[in-house]
């Protein structure tokens, strides 16, 4: 088939790699500029070594991105991550108009972070919907969905680069396949179960050691690797990325206040919260690197004692 993909980063990257690999024809790539002193996209250094067309536009209102679609006269769009709008005009052109990947089982998480939040609700399990974009965010028909379950200590990292990265770039395949030979079902979404959020961003990533472990863990979990569940430490800013969670399970064993770092050893600290216990394993401190806790621990710079979060 012959087809334009519009996206950037890895995962672009990668759906383009996978098209070509099967040796489909891919007539042009657009992709966003990157912003001033930011490396090259991903995808465009993929498809300018494959000699494959690169476009980056401003917007994908423009009338040049549209006539340029127009040109390249595809069977079939691609969007592949694009944080970009797409309008209609836009994603209609090619000749079995796009399909687009998102990363949650629409119409649940629409949104940027729709990763993000599973975890930090502590879901049991979630997915991809490859469906037709709209003007609306999330919103168009499903054309296939795939789920997968989230584990008690999956995290984002697990979740995306080992399950729904390597299922997307399969999925895209297989639903630009259906939609070529007219064997796809496209289903509207149930707006009566839709819900939208935002970015997961620092705000969003701050620990509450008041909060119930399980709600603290949730929130670790769903912000590691990005953007990074964090907390304070004497005015310094300390990122906990992999962890542990421990439960409390009767009153004589509760340690120390909320916050508390109430136990440290050469691989872990552990800092108390309701119902349980955080046990740190890797942690960034300050404008430090992202270290073993047990460094952080050893290099004097986490001690027992100490209290998170003031």
């Amino acid at each position: 088939m012959k087809l334009a993909i519009v996206g950037q980063q890895d995962f672009g990257k990668a759906v383009l790699e996978a098209f070509l690999a099967r040796g489909d024809q891919v007539a042009g790539v657009f992709c966003a500029p990157e912003k001033p002193g930011a490396k090259a996209d991903a995808l465009k250094v993929a498809a300018q070594e494959k000699g494959v067309q690169v476009f980056q536009f401003q917007s994908l209102k423009s009338e040049e991105a549209k006539e340029t679609m127009r040109k390249l006269n595809p069977e079939i769009g691609i969007m592949a991550f694009v944080l970009q709008f797409a309008p209609q005009e836009f994603v209609n052109i090619p000749k079995h108009g796009t399909i687009q990947y998102h990363p949650s089982l629409l119409p649940l998480y629409r949104g940027p972070s729709s990763i993000n939040w599973p975890l930090i609700r502590g879901d049991k399990k979630t997915g991809l919907t490859i469906f037709r974009p709209t003007d609306g965010l999330d919103e168009g028909p499903v054309v296939l969905q795939q789920e997968t379950p989230i584990g008690p200590d999956d995290t984002l990292g697990t979740v995306y680069f080992d399950r729904l990265f390597p299922m997307g770039v399969k999925a895209m395949l297989e639903a630009a396949d259906l939609v070529i030979s007219g064997k796809h079902r496209e289903v509207a979404q149930d707006e009566s179960q839709a819900t939208y959020e935002g970015w997961c961003r620092k705000a969003e990533a701050r620990i509450s050691w008041a909060n119930h472990v399980d709600f603290v863990y949730n929130t670790i979990r769903g912000c590691n690797p990005a953007p990074g569940a964090w907390t304070t430490l004497e005015g310094k800013e300390l990122q906990i990325f992999d962890a542990r969670k421990l439960l409390v399970r009767t009153f004589g064993a509760v340690k120390g206040k909320i916050g508390e770092v109430v136990e440290a050893t050469d691989k872990s600290f552990q800092v108390s919260a309701q119902g349980g216990r955080i046990e740190v394993l890797r942690a960034k401190l300050g404008e430090g690197k992202k270290v073993a806790a047990g460094e952080l621990v050893s290099s004097g710079q986490i001690r027992p004692g100490a209290t998170l979060g003031l």
